[in-house]
């Protein structure tokens, strides 16, 4: 391992990132806004669930995912008949791993935004002739656009962090899925201090960065609503 390894795992890291992101982003926004407003049996037990990989040690969330996706089990046998390609150790895989281990966050966060919007604003807005899309785009999501951003924060941080499912399901390999988190520690095993000491602090920027937008959106978001 030489320096110019560097930049690959960070950019491996960017891009699972970002796409398990904007996918947990959608999943936890859909959820979220079900669970806000439906009433059922089993409710409890069903959100309980989504918060499992909360809880759960990231190798147990690894192990169970490289059951139900393994070549194994009927789910990854029909992905690799669908796409030609297994997808446990590939780097679809990473991006798997970071959407499940992201998801409660996200999850949580929009449903706390979900339940202090008005909902006599809502229903006003569709005894005015609103449909529901209508009702979501303009009324609900932006009285939870504090909560959005914060979501989309944590998850994408909790996604560049991943570790222990990534390694379970996507193994670590050089170029291919070999991730920050993975690939520090590698260095360290390797007694490459140097450079690992270089990864930590690329992740650590970048996590710091993405905290410093959430604070400043957020006094943002008060003080133009403040002003209002």
């Amino acid at each position: 391992m030489d320096w110019s390894d560097y930049g690959t795992p960070i950019k491996l890291s960017l891009q699972v990132s970002l796409l398990a992101s904007v996918i947990v982003m959608i999943l936890g926004t859909l959820m979220a806004r079900w669970m806000s407003r439906a009433a059922f049996r089993g409710k409890v037990l069903l959100e309980t669930l989504f918060m499992l990989p909360l809880v759960l040690p990231p190798t147990v969330v690894g192990f169970i995912l490289l059951v139900l996706l393994g070549r194994r089990s009927w789910l990854g046998q029909f992905i690799e008949w669908a796409f030609n390609a297994p997808v446990i150790f590939s780097w679809w895989a990473a991006v798997v791993a970071a959407v499940v281990v992201a998801f409660p966050l996200v999850y949580q966060s929009m449903r706390v935004g979900f339940d202090s919007v008005d909902r006599n604003l809502e229903e006003s807005a569709r005894s005015n002739g609103a449909n529901e899309w209508q009702v979501f785009k303009f009324i609900t999501l932006p009285l939870s656009y504090r909560s959005l951003v914060t979501a989309y924060i944590l998850g994408f941080a909790r996604a560049l962090g991943e570790f222990g499912a990534t390694l379970m399901i996507a193994g670590n390999i050089p170029g291919r899925t070999q991730t920050l988190p993975t690939a520090i520690y590698v260095a360290v095993d390797s007694g490459h201090m140097r450079l690992a000491w270089a990864w930590t602090g690329t992740i650590v920027v970048v996590s710091f960065l993405m905290l410093l937008l959430t604070g400043r959106t957020s006094k943002s978001a008060s003080e133009s609503h403040s002003h209002r």
